[in-house]
């Protein structure tokens, strides 16, 4: 299936992930009473902060989100992929971790799972979080600087 202009969309794939996150973020909430905010998780796993889940729950979140990629990519054949190089790749990381500080969470603790339990808080953040990125590939391809193929 295509969308007209997204040759390479699969909404499908894309709906089954959607799926899949909020069965995920479900199970966790349900299971530990623990929001599935992966900077969270991450910042615990790493011994930065949090309560509630224990560091090797974390770890184990942590890990399984790389290694649920994999077993995808072993499953299907492969996934083609691009990234920047190091330097973008370590000022996005930081800029992502600085943002993820001052917004009190990331956008899977609110755009998931604060969404799904109606905050407003993160109502207020997932909108701020679509509305920054719209702004910031708008102003890309404005200058030339194309992130679509």
């Amino acid at each position: 299936m295509s969308l007209p202009g997204f040759p390479d969309a699969a909404p499908l794939a894309g709906l089954a992930g959607g799926v899949l996150i909020g069965l995920a973020a479900a199970i966790m909430l349900l299971g530990s009473g623990r929001i599935a905010g992966v900077s969270g998780l991450a910042a615990k796993a790493v011994g930065l902060g949090g309560s509630g889940i224990s560091r090797s729950g974390a770890w184990a979140f942590v890990i399984g989100l790389p290694l649920g990629a994999l077993l995808i990519a072993i499953m299907t054949g492969g996934l083609e992929a691009s990234f920047a190089g190091p330097v973008p790749l370590v000022i996005a990381g930081l800029l992502v971790g600085i943002g993820t500080r001052l917004g009190s969470g990331c956008t899977s603790g609110h755009g998931v799972c604060g969404v799904s339990r109606l905050s407003a808080r993160s109502l207020v953040a997932t909108i701020t979080f679509m509305a920054a990125g719209i702004a910031t590939v708008a102003a890309m391809n404005a200058i030339g600087l194309e992130v679509l193929r």
